[in-house]
């Protein structure tokens, strides 16, 4: 089954960081990445940038209505991703609750799967 494991991080905590800070958060989670990637488990994985870069798009009317960040109603963003094949849930927990991350911040673990079942 494939997991999803997202890095849930508060608003502005990068900025909070030292450069050397921020690096070694930043090398802890390459070397995790490393290391499911060794055991067979990382299908995907990517670090995201900021909200303060991103855009948020919606249709209304039939027409695009594009947003740009920051999004001030937000308290949390996505800082990035793991995609892993994993045998069972609780496979996949464990695998969160190694990711140095969690120490930081929250790990989301979501199922693949469709949205409509």
């Amino acid at each position: 089954m494939a997991y999803m494991l997202l890095i849930v991080e508060p608003i502005g905590q990068r900025a909070t960081r030292t450069e050397a800070e921020g690096r070694a958060a930043y090398d802890a989670m390459v070397a995790y990445g490393e290391r499911l990637r060794e055991r067979g488990l990382l299908v995907a994985t990517e670090s995201l940038r900021s909200q303060q870069d991103a855009s948020r798009v919606q249709v209304r009317n039939g027409k695009p209505v594009v947003i740009d960040g920051p999004f001030a109603e937000t308290k949390e963003m996505i800082g990035g991703f793991f995609l892993l094949t994993c045998k069972t849930r609780d496979e996949a927990l464990a695998v969160a609750a190694e990711c140095p991350a969690a120490t930081w911040c929250t790990v989301e673990v979501r199922e693949v799967a469709p949205c409509y079942e």
